[in-house]
């Protein structure tokens, strides 16, 4: 006993110890991947931050910027103003008349999107130089004429104008000296490291850039899908450094006379104009908060022209100079519009500045964002096995749902943008390969226990095990279980009617149909002992009737076998050889029994061990002693006391020390109520009790009438 104990404990170690390696290799593979999920969210890629702005112009698509009053409005050389007044460039006079108007109206400040990087060549020196057979004093008076640059310049210099400028990848010659910079005030330390570089720059002619009264980039730097994002506060020029276009309207437009940039050892922090501090992220950049398009925001350019606007109609307002016309190709792709003018990029922008109403990635994003993905991928590691792959989709969802929840919050009240596609995105991969990884566990496990069961279960029982393999306990366990013992009587007389071949062939006829029979009836087949069968019920599936299926299929075996024993008398007969009946007896017993892999290390089988096993054994001993089919043990008998049952003797068995009551199976339930049957026990308990009572000629004719009437009713 101790040893079986002992044996038990080893094996139910074993399993465990297989389950928790199974666990933690899986667990392993999925601490690998969270890990390389979260290496690749420090390194960031293009594809991956892609994914992630695309969700944060989502969420300017569903609720962009409020509209609110602004003094912007962007003058545009429209279609209809290019159809009106000719071609651009149009001549720097005519420039002159419309700065010379909005200025008069009363304009706080004029920035251009545009940069006058040629003399007009409709200056009237150079009409002269280009026209032959003009008079000399045609000529002199042309000469004698101001340039058209000149003039734009003499109506600069009355008003506030910023003058556009651009940067430039590649070096195009212009003169270095005399560039003229907006005084930046460098606050925490340089920004330069941190600033998108250009290695030149597009500028105004020298006789316009010194009439301005200030200076701006109005360069756009779409981002890899070509969508207009963040626009650069400040851009560098080599070791220079110059603001863009709406900051630098700004500082005009307040008569500041310098800006400040503000930073430290990551990058910038922000851009002060105006005593406002603009944020940026670390590259200088500012996140444009956008407004759905208003053609309010819009005057054609020709109404400034021809005297339509009301007198009033620009005072106290930032004016933006550009262009709307295709022809013009500047047009940018928004998060809420695919064609938006670049010049309105710029005002919104300062429309964003002067509202306050910021979009800013804070200091924090990045850290929160990594430890909400490095919590959400251990939740799932740690939670999947215990909840299985359908709660823990669940628990994703509501994770998902509250994650997006909280972003989408933060966003429309803080207009803080954080990042929830990149924690969902590694928590559901994680999930899949959870998910994955099981199934092919599961379906490991169905496949050793279709191959493990195949040849003792009916292929039903085999895919109702494969199919929940938990119902499985392989360690080994104690069941209340039904054995079976079937054996051949008389089989040394048999098997000397045939050689080796013939002798394997008869005993394959007799296992197979009552292997059949077993399966059938929910049995496992343990194991084959030459003409016996070994078999058991209640395991490895549960079989709560499992008395009764076991002595159903008994009684099926004996049925089956008088079909044999016809079909051999037959084959006998047709062959002129000697027949000789087979005849079987069937021990059945129940009881608590010891069920699961039993070998060595290198070999084991599904068997089952203990004291009913060995009783089962020797019940099937005793049918030939008592003339019967089947016995059954007590056990047996008080699971099934409603079939037709009869009691046979109290016997001492070897290897118990207590008499153990046997029984009979003789039929059904519908046998045990039908009257030949009742007949039939009334005299069976006569003769149990004259036997017992050792008068043995009343026991003697009692057990003829018995089994005269058996003959007769055709029982057992």
């Amino acid at each position: 006993m101790r040893h079986r104990l002992w044996d038990m404990t080893r094996d139910r170690a074993r399993s465990l110890g297989r389950w928790l390696w199974q666990s933690l290799s899986k667990r392993f593979v999925s601490f690998v991947c969270l890990g390389l999920f979260l290496a690749l969210r420090v390194w960031d890629p293009t594809p991956l931050e892609m994914l992630r702005v695309r969700t944060f112009d989502l969420y300017q698509n569903f609720h962009p910027r409020e509209p609110t009053p602004q003094p912007i409005v962007i003058v545009d050389l429209d279609e209809e103003s290019l159809a009106k007044v000719g071609q651009w460039p149009w001549p720097r006079t005519v420039v002159s008349d419309m700065v010379a108007n909005i200025c008069d109206s009363g304009a706080a400040a004029i920035g251009f999107d545009i940069v006058f990087a040629e003399p007009d060549r409709m200056s009237p020196a150079k009409i002269a130089g280009a026209l032959h057979g003009l008079t000399p004093e045609t000529r002199d008076d042309l000469m004698k004429l101001p340039s058209n640059d000149q003039v734009l310049a003499d109506t600069l210099k009355r008003c506030r104008v910023v003058l556009g400028q651009a940067g430039y990848f590649r070096i195009i010659g212009h003169e270095s000296t005399g560039i003229i910079k907006t005084p930046i005030a460098e606050i925490g330390g340089d920004p330069r490291p941190f600033l998108l570089n250009f290695i030149d720059m597009v500028r105004n002619i020298p006789v316009l850039d010194k009439a301005g009264k200030g200076h701006g980039m109005f360069t756009i730097t779409p981002e890899t899908d070509s969508v207009v994002r963040r626009v650069p506060a400040l851009l560098r020029v080599g070791e220079s450094i110059f603001p863009t276009l709406s900051i630098e309207i700004l500082r005009v437009a307040t008569g500041q006379k310098a800006i400040a940039a503000k930073s430290d050892n990551l990058g910038l922090k922000g851009v002060v104009v105006a005593k406002k501090l603009v944020p940026t992220d670390n590259h200088g950049r500012i996140w444009v908060h956008y407004a759905p398009s208003d053609p309010k925001r819009y005057v054609s350019a020709k109404d400034t022209l021809n005297g339509s606007l009301a007198k009033d109609f620009f005072s106290g307002k930032l004016v933006f100079i550009g262009t709307s016309a295709a022809g013009l190709l500047d047009i940018k792709s928004t998060p809420v519009n695919d064609a938006m003018p670049g010049v309105e990029v710029h005002a919104q922008l300062l429309e964003t500045i002067l509202s306050g109403d910021y979009l800013t990635r804070p200091g924090n994003a990045i850290g929160a964002e990594f430890s909400v993905a490095l919590l959400s991928g251990l939740l799932m590691i740690f939670l999947m096995p215990l909840l299985g792959a359908r709660w823990t989709l669940v628990l994703f969802v509501v994770m998902t749902g509250v994650l997006t929840s909280g972003s989408w919050y933060l966003y429309v009240e803080k207009g803080a943008l954080y990042d929830v596609t990149f924690a969902t995105l590694s928590t559901f991969l994680l999930y899949g390969l959870l998910t994955y990884a099981n199934y092919s566990s599961e379906e490991a496990q169905r496949k050793q226990v279709r191959t493990a069961f195949s040849h003792y279960l009916s292929p039903a029982m085999v895919e109702k095990l494969a199919d929940d393999p938990s119902s499985l306990a392989l360690g080994g366990e104690s069941k209340d279980m039904t054995l079976l013992f079937c054996d051949i009587r008389g089989f040394t007389t048999i098997s000397e009617q045939f050689d080796a071949e013939g002798l394997t062939s008869f005993i394959n006829r007799f296992l197979t149909p009552m292997t059949d029979i077993i399966m059938s009836n929910g049995g496992t087949v343990d194991k084959y002992m030459g003409d016996a069968i070994m078999a058991f019920w209640n395991a490895p599936i549960d079989d709560p009737d499992h008395a009764r299926h076991a002595s159903i299929a008994g009684m099926e075996m004996m049925k089956t076998l008088r079909d044999l024993n016809t079909e051999w008398e037959a084959a006998a007969k047709e062959e002129g050889g000697k027949y000789i009946p087979v005849n079987i007896g069937v021990g059945i017993n129940s009881g608590s029994c010891c069920v699961g892999n039993m070998g060595s290390d290198q070999r084991f089988d599904y068997s089952v061990l203990g004291d009913d096993v060995n009783l089962a054994s020797r019940l099937e001993g005793q049918s030939k002693t008592y003339g019967v089919d089947i016995v059954i043990g007590e056990n047996t008998e008080q699971l099934i006391d409603d079939m037709a049952i009869l009691e046979l003797d109290l016997i001492q068995v070897k290897g118990k020390t207590v008499p153990v009551r046997i029984f009979t199976l003789h039929g059904d339930e519908e046998m045990e109520t039908s009257g030949a049957f009742q007949s039939q026990m009334s005299r069976h308990k006569y003769l149990l009790q004259t036997y017992r009572a050792q008068d043995w000629e009343k026991a003697k004719n009692f057990l003829s009438e018995c089994r005269n009437l058996d003959k007769e009713e055709r029982l057992g």
